[in-house]
């Protein structure tokens, strides 16, 4: 019990992050690749697009040709012929001549820009008057202007978007490298939390936690494995912890991280062999009681039993353990808007506060209106359109202020 509420700030707990390593990895089809986190660099095995080509509809020509030309003084080219997107060019321009050629369409020799149709006009089949005078490359993507041989153009850790994905498909590589799905056992605990198909008597209640942190899990990526309700006795958890940490990559229990006399959590996990508490306790609310041991290589969570306090723990806290888990070399960012605060709101000095907020249009206006109730009632996440971050050293914060809200996925 050494340590018991020596609270952390939680800049100090999420700098543990480095404490853990990433999950195995696996390959895979670029059809299986989305939201799955690159664990080797991607490499061009050639130049992209690896030749000359336009980006719009209109004259291949070489720039110098149509220096000076003006609306009043138009350059005057020979038509030398015709390419279309996927043609291979059979000749070459010399200065003075231009070819039609489609968006997409391969320069030929001696063409370095492309005109747009709209700034040319036709003389006859075989010239064109052009009104602007164009750049060298205007209009052109060059030959390595997207990516060149031998470069790499993902690297390990980042996370595998549809644009990662349609440039690994655009140089060839069908198949990849990937940290594999970081698994979470989560196991609820206490005497009182009953089945969700079952009636709850007085004192009891449904086994919400479960099915939130499962939500949670998938939504930062991870795959969820629940192990159902454990009663408060010390051996059946230790039973379940060990059957957990067998099969899992990060654990969660819910419940049993407050004082109390049935409270075995902390015991139970300083049992567990090669075992350390790392925390037991964050500056934070809702979400203070919160326990961080590392099993192995395995980090365990006690988070708190009250819904909103296990919600907001696991949003401003896990989710970044997780992440270090899937192998991704740099955060996902939480996505803030700026929004006017509707009342004051107090603070406690010392702890950073989360508090859920909806948000509502006010002209050209957010404005942030704080939910007040306790974190025992999930109607303040249900309702929350986000969570407005208030810091440690901060007393309190004025109604008008401007403030920015963590929006809620």
């Amino acid at each position: 019990m050494t340590g018991f509420f020596k609270v952390k700030p939680l800049d100090d707990v999420l700098g543990m992050t480095q404490l853990f390593s990433p999950v195995g990895i696996e390959e895979l089809h670029i059809h299986d690749a989305f939201s799955r986190v690159l664990a080797k660099d991607l490499v061009a095995g050639e130049d992209l697009p690896g030749f000359r080509r336009s980006c719009m509809d209109g004259y291949a020509v070489n720039a110098a040709s149509t220096f000076g030309a003006s609306e009043s003084g138009p350059a005057w080219l020979t038509l030398k012929g015709s390419i279309a997107m996927g043609d291979i060019p059979d000749f070459e321009l010399a200065p003075g001549e231009a070819a039609r050629i489609s968006t997409g369409g391969m320069l030929p020799e001696g063409a370095d820009a492309v005109v747009m149709v709209e700034h040319t006009e036709a003389v006859d089949e075989q010239s064109i008057e052009i009104y602007k005078s164009v750049a060298p490359l205007q209009h052109v993507i060059d030959v390595t202007e997207d990516f060149a041989k031998d470069q790499t153009v993902i690297e390990k850790g980042r996370l595998m978007r549809p644009q990662e994905i349609g440039l690994a498909a655009g140089l060839g590589h069908t198949r990849i490298r990937a940290y594999q799905v970081p698994r979470v056992g989560i196991i609820s605990t206490g005497d009182e939390v009953i089945p969700v198909d079952k009636t709850p008597a007085p004192g009891r209640i449904r086994d919400i936690n479960s099915y939130s942190l499962s939500a949670l899990v998938t939504q930062a990526g991870g795959e969820p494995v629940r192990y159902g309700i454990v009663k408060d006795d010390p051996k059946a958890l230790e039973s379940m912890c060990k059957k957990a940490l067998a099969h899992t990559d990060m654990v969660l229990l819910s419940g049993g991280s407050s004082v109390g006399t049935r409270d075995y959590t902390v015991e139970v996990l300083s049992n567990l062999p090669d075992t350390r508490i790392l925390v037991h306790g964050i500056s934070v609310s809702p979400g203070k009681p919160t326990i961080l041991a590392r099993s192995g290589h395995i980090p365990v969570w006690g988070l708190p039993g009250q819904v909103v306090s296990a919600m907001v723990v696991f949003q401003m806290v896990v989710t970044a353990f997780l992440h270090r888990l899937r192998g991704l070399s740099r955060p996902i960012l939480q996505i803030k808007t700026p929004a006017r605060l509707s009342r004051n709101l107090a603070s406690s000095q010392g702890r950073r506060d989360f508090v859920r907020v909806v948000l509502e249009e006010d002209g050209q206006d957010l404005v942030a209106r704080p939910i007040l109730g306790k974190s025992g009632l999930i109607r303040t996440m249900v309702q929350a359109d986000g969570l407005l971050e208030i810091g440690e050293h901060v007393e309190g914060l004025e109604k008008g202020s401007m403030v920015d809200i963590i929006l809620l996925n």
